[in-house]
């Protein structure tokens, strides 16, 4: 079966990855394989998703219908090579992820996971953002 891997944060780019690798996965017939990873201390680490925020993600995941899998590695691997190592082991033919809304002088000064992930990961990418904000 295929695999659709999305790197998985708790917020609005997240939600987006999420549900663009949903769609994926339904278009493709693939298991989805969510990746949500943590720097190492995941109790205070706010992406890392715990308790009932981990809840609803498995029920949003187990009403779409689509084959899935959560992913918490803790490790302390940077997340691009985590998200890496996961599309090499299931061998995944797509990876999506949420990425921010940056200005270009904060794009300068900040190095970009994003960025290390298009370099590191050997499958095709989709980057998506989330909606913009409401004014």
């Amino acid at each position: 079966m295929a695999v659709v891997v999305v790197g998985m944060v708790p917020n609005p780019r997240g939600q987006a990855a999420l549900q663009h690798g949903l769609r994926e996965a339904r278009q493709r017939a693939a298991r989805l394989v969510v990746v949500n990873t943590s720097r190492g201390d995941a109790l205070v680490d706010e992406e890392f998703l715990q308790g009932d925020a981990l809840r609803r993600l498995h029920e949003e995941l187990a009403a779409s219908g689509v084959p899935f899998e959560v992913r918490q590695p803790v490790h302390g691997r940077d997340v691009a090579e985590e998200l890496a190592a996961v599309v090499t082991e299931t061998a995944a033919e797509l990876l999506v992820i949420g990425v921010r809304r940056r200005t270009p002088v904060g794009k300068l000064l900040m190095g970009s996971a994003a960025q290390r992930i298009l370099l590191e990961v050997d499958c095709p990418i989709l980057a998506v953002k989330s909606a913009p904000p409401s004014s």
